[in-house]
């Protein structure tokens, strides 16, 4: 049991001591490895209880582990969400949250702005099982209501948006979603819990790739659900069970001493972060910047009502399009040249044709992102080196 006021406690002291409590099995303070695929039982009976679901334990590696337990307890005490599930990679765990609300003639309602991966689950995959997708402007509330349709069984958006920072209003979008009586599903992967709860806003499921800002150290591939235990259980139940997109034990604890250190890690990119945003608000090579933080950012006051920080992505279009931005991601020294997001190290890529090469060039232009787009995702370096890095680089584009 934790010494500690749980409920007095600042967010960076919940990282570090968690829920409470120490491994139950062992005391151990930092949750080991629970490296077996199988569980033993205690005797005939005590296997089939479990099976059962009429006592609590574990069967197999691909149900659940005591690692992943800790893990998915501890996520869903900072997202302030009932349960949690743990799940090989992001993409597994939005996939599967969308295989657990559709069948087959159902259809989504999402945000139009999405990491590449989701975009070509909706709009490729996701199809060929008789599942559409509907892709409208997030930002204009109104396009939810008019897009709602018999068959719709849940809204999706990801908020801020990869890559361009668009944001869309929590609180206003789980109205509509509670007002049709369908669950709001919020990816949130760029703010993380430390600077964005979406339950607590009114959303019912939330998702995260974790592979990014909770991993933090570009080590590990993962991602999480959080919702209602009751949701949460069928989710493990079903598609978990029958789909088999489970976490490993390392993974898992790579996860669980990531989280002991989030707070710090997200407080040094937003730092660094808004430094590099306005130094690049006011380049001259620069043509626009996208970053929350920035009164100059069109959804400022929302981020600021919605948010309690601004996160370590920032999107830019250099002047000179494609080629220009070209130049400049081949002329950085500290940034790395790669995708993802959320390592303590600082990445540059160009969106258009890495991350979100899934979209088709009308969509891409139709969401923003230009031949000139480019992404930051600022690591936890020293600010000047970074902007050194960066005012190198682009003295060198014409």
């Amino acid at each position: 049991m934790s010494r500690i006021d749980l409920k007095k406690a600042h967010f960076s002291t919940l990282c570090v001591h968690g829920s409470g409590g120490v491994d139950p099995a062992t005391g151990a303070i930092s949750t080991p490895i629970y490296q077996s695929s199988t569980f033993a039982f205690k005797n005939a009976k005590h296997g089939a209880d479990i099976f059962a679901g009429e006592q609590e334990g574990y069967v197999y590696s691909r149900i659940g582990n005591p690692t992943q337990t800790a893990l998915e307890k501890e996520v869903a005490f900072l997202e302030q969400g009932e349960a949690s599930l743990a799940f090989g990679s992001g993409m597994a765990a939005i996939s599967s949250v969308i295989l657990s609300l559709c069948k087959s003639g159902n259809n989504v309602l999402s945000s139009n702005v999405l990491y590449g991966g989701t975009h070509n689950l909706f709009m490729i995959t996701l199809p060929q099982y008789g599942i559409t997708v509907k892709e409208i402007d997030g930002t204009i509330l109104e396009n939810f209501e008019k897009n709602i349709d018999e068959n719709t069984t849940c809204i999706y958006i990801e908020t801020p948006a990869n890559p361009t920072l668009t944001l869309i209003d929590i609180a206003e979008c789980a109205k509509i979603a509670k007002k049709h009586k369908i669950p709001l599903v919020v990816d949130n992967t760029l703010p993380t819990p430390y600077h964005q709860r979406p339950l607590n806003l009114g959303a019912d499921i939330v998702v995260h790739s974790a592979t990014k800002y909770i991993g933090g150290h570009g080590d590990t591939v993962a991602g999480l659900v959080v919702g209602k235990r009751e949701y949460i259980d069928r989710l493990r139940g079903e598609i978990l069970r029958d789909f088999g997109g489970i976490i490993s034990p390392l993974n898992a604890w790579l996860l669980l001493r990531g989280l002991k250190t989030l707070a710090l890690r997200m407080d040094k990119h937003e730092e660094n972060a808004m430094e590099i945003a306005k130094f690049l608000n006011f380049h001259p090579k620069v043509k626009q910047v996208w970053y929350p933080g920035l009164t100059t950012h069109p959804q400022h006051e929302l981020a600021k009502k919605q948010m309690t920080g601004f996160g370590g992505v920032i999107s830019f279009e250099i002047k000179g399009g494609r080629k220009a931005g070209e130049k400049l991601m081949n002329s950085v020294k500290l940034f790395t040249l790669a995708v993802s997001l959320g390592d303590v190290d600082s990445l540059i890529e160009h969106p258009g044709s890495m991350t979100h090469s899934t979209y088709s060039p009308e969509d891409l232009e139709s969401v923003g992102i230009s031949e000139g787009f480019v992404r930051l995702a600022v690591g936890i370096e020293d600010r000047n080196d970074l902007k050194d890095d960066l005012s190198q680089a682009l003295k060198k584009v014409q």
